[in-house]
């Protein structure tokens, strides 16, 4: 659905670029289509609330579905992340014996695992039907649906109120944060807490990483954009964490008004962003700058690679890369293939420019001479696993002006 004002606060929207006319981020193709759906992706800033939204997202529908490409559980770092971001809700928002634990978009139950294996009352709520089964196969109680103010009665109903609702690069992802914020405070209980992670706008902006921006990312949020919306809703952010995962994110608290008190890193995180001006659209000009600059590099590296007869793949067949190979026009005469860990991916084309997905396996027995890393987010994981195996020689890069990867 496209917008011409904020879906938060229904003021005027400032359209600053647009990436152009995108496919869905995890529509990995099992052949070629000819009517394959795309739309214009074009980020835009509310200068009321402070949000930077998508003016168009596509129907949730052809997003999350039965065939959803995305597994948390692939990924070691993120499930020691989860176990690490459970334990510390128990023990900073734990109401002691009476607890009841609701996940927005708990995906294949990698985090409500670490609460249903100590028997602590929870429900996972997720729209694809998939990933449920699979964390229903872990023992994890979960339902298939989109979570909003309507559900929310139904979980009351059923359940009874939350102690905690908690997500992780989910919140981003639903376009109507009204009626989530209504049906979080309907299912909280007085003391209850609304903890959600996501990646922060203040990491992007610094890093240049325009891969964070894709359908799924209908918004990429700061604590003053966060503030604005769960605050006229009767909430109070009360809490900020900064995260490392997904390239930099930030974790946010928030609880009924006066249910609880404010930590000092609110105040001294909101200040930081006001004075880097997140509130100002020149700031949005800049970036856009600094997209098209990192485009222009990476198209020089690649395109100078298969020039001196160089071999070219990709390393990880994430989201994040659609946005990435489509911006820049970048396909298979740039990048061999793709290689991802993935079963439901491989053997597929990548979304809108038909790069072959290939097997892990694929990959060790091809290796390429230079390899594009499009999940640079678990960058310290990759290497890790690779160092060792791969020759030195092999040039590795990302899309990213300012990160470097060395094995």
């Amino acid at each position: 659905m496209k917008i011409d004002k904020c879906r938060v606060c229904n003021e005027g929207l400032r359209e600053f670029m647009t990436y152009g006319k995108m496919p869905i981020a995890n529509g990995f193709l099992k052949e070629k289509v000819e009517d394959e759906y795309h739309f214009e992706m074009s980020p835009a800033f509310c200068s009321s609330c402070f949000s930077l939204q998508l003016v168009e997202q596509p129907d949730a529908e052809q997003m999350f579905h039965d065939e959803y490409a995305f597994f948390s559980r692939q990924s070691k770092f993120m499930q020691i992340h989860f176990k690490g971001y459970a334990d510390w809700v128990l023990e900073n928002y734990s109401q002691q014996g009476d607890d009841f634990i609701v996940e927005i978009g708990s995906n294949d139950g990698i985090m409500l695992e670490n609460f249903a294996k100590k028997n602590i009352k929870h429900l996972g709520v997720d729209p694809s039907a998939n990933v449920v089964e699979v964390a229903r196969s872990f023992g994890v109680q979960s339902q298939v649906s989109f979570f909003g103010y309507e559900t929310s009665k139904q979980i009351v109903n059923d359940y009874g109120k939350a102690s905690a609702i908690i997500s992780a690069n989910v919140m981003c992802h639903l376009p109507d944060l009204n009626d989530i914020a209504k049906g979080a405070f309907n299912l909280l209980n007085d003391k209850g807490v609304l903890i959600f992670e996501d990646p922060y706008l203040g990491s992007m902006l610094e890093k240049v990483s325009y891969d964070q921006i894709y359908d799924e990312h209908v918004y990429i949020f700061s604590a003053i954009s966060v503030k604005n919306i769960f605050g006229n809703h009767g909430f109070e952010l009360i809490n900020l964490l900064p995260q490392e995962t997904h390239g930099g994110s930030m974790r946010y608290v928030f609880a009924k008004k006066g249910a609880r008190d404010i930590q000092p890193i609110v105040n001294e995180i909101v200040q930081n962003e006001l004075d880097n001006n997140f509130d100002k659209p020149s700031t949005y000009e800049k970036f856009k700058e600094n997209c098209e600059l990192s485009k222009t590099r990476l198209l020089k590296i690649l395109t100078d690679a298969k020039n001196n007869g160089l071999s070219v793949a990709g390393y990880g067949a994430t989201s994040k890369s659609t946005t990435i190979l489509n911006y820049c026009g970048i396909g298979p005469d740039l990048i061999d293939f793709i290689s991802d860990t993935t079963p439901i991916k491989q053997n597929t084309l990548t979304p809108g420019k038909h790069i072959p997905v290939k097997s892990y396996e694929y990959f060790k027995e091809n290796i390429p001479d230079v390899i594009i890393l499009f999940a640079w987010n678990h960058a310290n994981e990759i290497i890790e696993k690779e160092k060792g195996s791969i020759n030195k020689d092999v040039k590795w890069i990302t899309h990213l002006p300012f990160f470097e990867v060395g094995i």
